[in-house]
């Protein structure tokens, strides 16, 4: 049998946390994975945040410059407008990417009748500044359990949504007792966050908010311990970025 030379490299939940009484961040930075590192972010990957809104919660209209911002939400609702005219709603049928480019003014709220709501909003660094800027949303593919459902990707990948640099990304659920495979891709490394349940990444455990970055290898398996719900970034360390987004530099 042979060995795996992939590098595990893990991180426990972080606690870069802002509380803003019904609306909450808790910041997750792939780049502390790696030892050494002298950036948060891991190449176009500058930050994934774990962001909570209570029912009845508005978070008022705001600019965002020179990040590509994704919206994912597996449960619950969050209500976007913004100054272009869209009214539109994410929920688990739904992705929202928001190319911001040279400039995009948006809001986000949840209504008093919402559930509580926990997504993930994922911030990749652009590979030039002042680019056009966009919106994109629209329905994503229905899961299947214990199969990775891929949702975005560079311009030139085959994924339903873009992002403008050398980002993949790819959700699953997974079942106790079963495993799949993190996605690879020749020149990319691989980044994953538990978003529910637990799992075993390598020889690590990981639980809720905790990450793994592997690094110069080959396939390696998530084996879910328990019912979880797993994300999972393919990255081009050496792409070139930009370091001057609004929130995820």
């Amino acid at each position: 049998m042979t060995q795996s030379t992939t590098k595990v490299h893990t991180a426990p939940l972080t606690d870069v946390i802002r509380d803003q009484g019904g609306f909450r961040t808790h910041f997750d930075f792939p780049g502390r994975n790696l030892p050494g590192h002298d950036d948060h972010g891991y190449g176009p990957l500058a930050t994934v945040v774990e962001s909570s809104l209570d029912p009845g919660t508005l978070i008022p209209m705001h600019p965002h410059r020179n990040e590509e911002i994704i919206s994912w939400v597996p449960a619950g609702v969050m209500r976007h407008d913004d100054r272009e005219g869209n009214e539109l709603d994410t929920d688990p049928d739904h992705l929202l990417v928001m190319n911001a480019g040279s400039g995009f003014w948006h809001e986000e709220r949840t209504l008093e009748t919402d559930p509580p709501l926990r997504m993930l909003q994922i911030f990749v660094r652009p590979r030039e500044l002042d680019l056009k800027p966009g919106l994109q949303h629209g329905p994503v593919p229905d899961p299947t359990s214990g199969e990775w459902r891929h949702l975005f990707g560079p311009e030139e990948s085959e994924a339903p949504f873009t992002v403008r640099n050398a980002v993949d990304f790819y959700d699953a659920r997974l079942e106790a007792g079963t495993e799949a495979e993190v996605p690879t891709m020749a020149g990319r490394d691989s980044y994953c966050y538990v978003f529910e349940g637990e799992v075993e990444v390598g020889d690590a455990r990981l639980e809720v908010g905790e990450s793994a970055l592997l690094v110069g290898g080959g396939p390696e398996p998530v084996r879910a311990t328990e019912e979880s719900v797993v994300v999972a970034f393919l990255i081009d360390p050496d792409a070139p970025i930009t370091r001057q987004g609004t929130i995820g530099r």
